[in-house]
């Protein structure tokens, strides 16, 4: 089989890049898992790919698909499948985050896959939430591990039921105690939930520490939503300290028609670069490895 295997930048992850005319499904599992848990985040490109070819492919090394209830943007159901959806909710930046972390239950793993390109921008970015907490200022590492981030989040009735896909407050209630949300109702139904959370957490090994959340894309829109666990603002300084390092230690990933993305949500944060184009079309699945991670 005719592939290369390179690293998509000098600090984060690989690509596996098909040089001739073959299947990614020729490609060995247990080197992508081998790869994949070396470097938490793995690009393949020059494949022949389509929806369904990512389904299968992504089947393969995957298990516990969800459906993005409770999750933050509007997302577009591909193919009648629930666990394929568009990422195209709006076209602006998305700073970088660990998907669904302002809620306990969170993907372990994620998928791409680029159906069109943006004929300009939109690149997805990435990087080390290892690197990140390494940056971080001393001062900076103490506050996060002595505070936690705080989100309330108001919501009408319409809301909460669009937002968790469902229609009665005793399934409302059962989703935020199993996610540690806690919820208050209003007579009218409508809702406030809170949610509390660490900014840095241990790597799954327990040998160093992470820098990955909400914080940064929650900051940038919906500003009013996030403190600190004891209702105190997160400072100006810190905020730029965090932007600074977002944008200097970011890597940039310019689609091709056909790439697949796979990310270690535990580790590894992404975000996108606005774009204008409106044909741009990425795919995204939400999971859990299948194998040892």
């Amino acid at each position: 089989m005719n592939f290369q295997i390179q690293p998509i930048s000098n600090t984060i992850g690989q690509q596996i890049i098909s040089t001739g005319s073959n299947s990614i499904f020729q490609l060995a599992q247990e080197e992508i898992i081998s790869l994949f848990n070396l470097y938490g985040v793995l690009l393949f490109r020059g494949f022949e790919v389509n929806a369904e070819i990512f389904k299968d492919f992504s089947n393969l090394l995957s298990t516990d698909f969800i459906d993005y209830s409770g999750g933050a943007f509007n997302r577009r159901i591909i193919n009648g499948d629930k666990t394929i959806l568009s990422v195209n909710d709006f076209n602006s930046e998305i700073k970088l985050h660990g998907e669904m972390y302002y809620q306990k239950n969170v993907p372990l793993m994620l998928w791409f896959f680029c159906a069109t390109p943006a004929s300009d921008k939109g690149e997805t970015i990435i990087c080390d939430g290892r690197q990140f907490f390494n940056e971080l200022s001393n001062s900076t590492k103490e506050l996060f591990s002595k505070k936690k981030l705080k989100f309330t989040v108001p919501m009408t009735e319409e809301a909460w039921q669009k937002k968790y896909k469902i229609e009665n407050l005793n399934q409302l209630q059962e989703i935020c105690k199993h996610n540690d949300i806690k919820l208050t109702i209003s007579k009218d139904k409508s809702i406030v939930a809170e949610y509390l959370c660490p900014a840095t957490i241990p790597s799954k090994c327990g040998n160093y520490q992470v820098f990955i959340n909400s914080l940064l894309p929650t900051k940038q829109l919906y500003p009013n939503i996030i403190k600190f666990e004891d209702d105190s603002d997160i400072p100006k300084e810190v905020m730029s300290e965090v932007n600074e390092i977002a944008e200097r230690i970011t890597t940039e990933i310019a689609w091709q028609k056909g790439d697949i993305l796979m990310i270690d949500n535990t580790r590894v944060l992404h975000g996108r670069r606005a774009f204008s184009d409106e044909n741009r079309e990425i795919y995204i699945r939400l999971c859990a490895p299948a194998f040892a991670f």
